[in-house]
This record gives structure tokens, C-alpha cells and sequence, in this order.
């Protein structure tokens, strides 16, 4: 029986598949209660279930879980009395100190006064696990596009800076290699220019007359210091 109270409809199944019907009676509340004892996971629930909301919005660009809910496959049946009831009941101030067998047994009690069928509930709570599931895989799914894209996206810009980089680099090593030509065609220059100077005070020693007082070498002097840059 609890076998097939977990089992989830197929995808194309809007609606939840009808559920054993309840008896009535004592008979009824016996066996709810040995197959919450038969479940481990249903004695865990009081210490697992949180006392957040259906309302509660985990970031601001996802949906609610209430409409996490509605918008699923396979929605969740309308129940009196579903497990986000029941987890309110069982974080209640009333039942706080109560063991978790106690508890247990007060919600029996008060789904059975309820005439709420245990097998709903669970149903109810598979349903809205898988719900959940299902959003979170489509969210998984969402954001790794949403990285992919971005990542083409830095791809482009990267290679967009690579070029301009290139580009740059290339101009400033135009820039670098035309001022190493001009220092080379200065260097040039001043090789042409010092034996010009050398052309000059050789021709001018020529000109002292003999017996002048101003001799080759003094005149080699001021023409060497005429050349000096200032």
C-alpha cells in the first residue's frame, strides 16, 4: 500500500491518480498509524520539516513555491488538509514539547478527526517533491546557458582585446623601430659632420702664414671649440 501511495503519475497525467479509498473507524486509524510506524522517514518528519512558508521567495528572480506548485506538470491534488498543513501543525507551539511519537500520534489524531486520508497527504508531499525537483532542474538547466552565454560573450571581449592589443602593440613597435632608424641616421650624420669639422681645420691650418703668431695648433683650438654644441 505505501508502495503505491509514492509513486508519482505519469507526465502526461494532469491530475493526481485516484488514491485508495479511506474506511472509517478504528480500523482506519490503526493502520494510518503502523504505516507511519512502517515509513522511517515519516517519524523523521517533525525534525526535518522546515516552518517556511509556501509563500516564501528564495531570490528575487524565482517564482514562489506556491507557484512552483501550480505551475508543474503534475500539480498537487486540492486537499483540506496537505502536508504544508500538516508541517504547520507539526511545528505548532502546542505540540513543542511533545516527543516525536507524541506528535505523531496527535497528528494522526487530527487528521483521522479531520477525515484527511494519510495516503493524500503523502501523495500530496511526493508530488510537491518532485515539483520542486523539477523547477530546480529547469533553473540548473537555465543558469548553465546563462554561463555558457556569458562565457561566449567574455570569449568575444577577450578576442576583441587580444586585437587591439595587437594592433597597439604593433604601432608602438612601429614607433620604437622609426626612432631607432632616425638615432641610426643621426649616428650617421655626426660621423659625416665631425669629418667635415676635420675637412675644415685641416684646410684652415693651411691658411696661418708662415711665422704668424697664431699657429696650427691654437688654431686647431678655436675651431674645436666652435664646434662644441651649446
Amino acid at each position: 500500500m505505501l508502495k503505491k501511495w509514492f509513486t508519482l503519475p505519469s507526465e502526461e497525467q494532469m491530475a493526481p491518480p485516484a488514491l485508495p479509498a479511506r474506511t472509517n473507524g478504528s480500523g482506519d486509524h490503526s493502520h494510518a498509524t503502523s504505516a507511519a510506524a512502517a515509513e522511517p522517514h515519516v517519524s523523521a518528519a517533525p525534525a526535518a520539516v522546515s516552518t517556511v512558508s509556501a509563500q516564501t521567495v528564495p531570490a528575487s528572480r524565482y517564482g514562489t513555491f506556491e507557484q512552483v506548485y501550480q505551475n508543474a506538470a503534475i500539480k498537487p491534488p486540492r486537499l483540506p488538509y496537505n502536508i504544508l498543513k500538516v508541517a504547520e501543525m507539526v511545528s505548532s507551539a502546542h505540540l513543542a514539547t511533545m516527543s516525536p511519537e507524541a506528535k505523531r500520534c496527535s497528528l494522526l489524531m487530527a487528521l483521522e478527526a479531520a477525515g484527511a486520508a494519510v495516503e493524500d497527504v503523502l501523495q500530496d508531499a511526493v508530488i510537491r517533491q518532485r515539483a520542486l525537483a523539477d523547477y530546480e532542474d529547469a533553473q540548473k538547466t537555465r543558469l548553465k546557458h546563462f554561463e555558457h552565454s556569458k562565457a561566449e560573450e567574455n570569449n568575444r571581449i577577450q578576442a576583441e582585446l587580444d586585437r587591439l592589443t595587437t594592433l597597439h602593440m604593433s604601432r608602438i613597435q612601429a614607433n620604437l623601430d622609426e626612432v631607432a632608424r632616425e638615432q641610426e641616421s643621426f649616428r650617421g650624420w655626426q660621423k659625416s659632420k665631425n669629418q667635415e669639422s676635420q675637412r675644415i681645420t685641416e684646410a684652415a691650418a693651411f691658411c696661418v702664414p708662415q711665422g704668424s703668431p697664431i699657429s696650427a695648433t691654437s688654431l686647431a683650438g678655436v675651431l674645436e671649440r666652435a664646434t662644441v654644441t651649446h
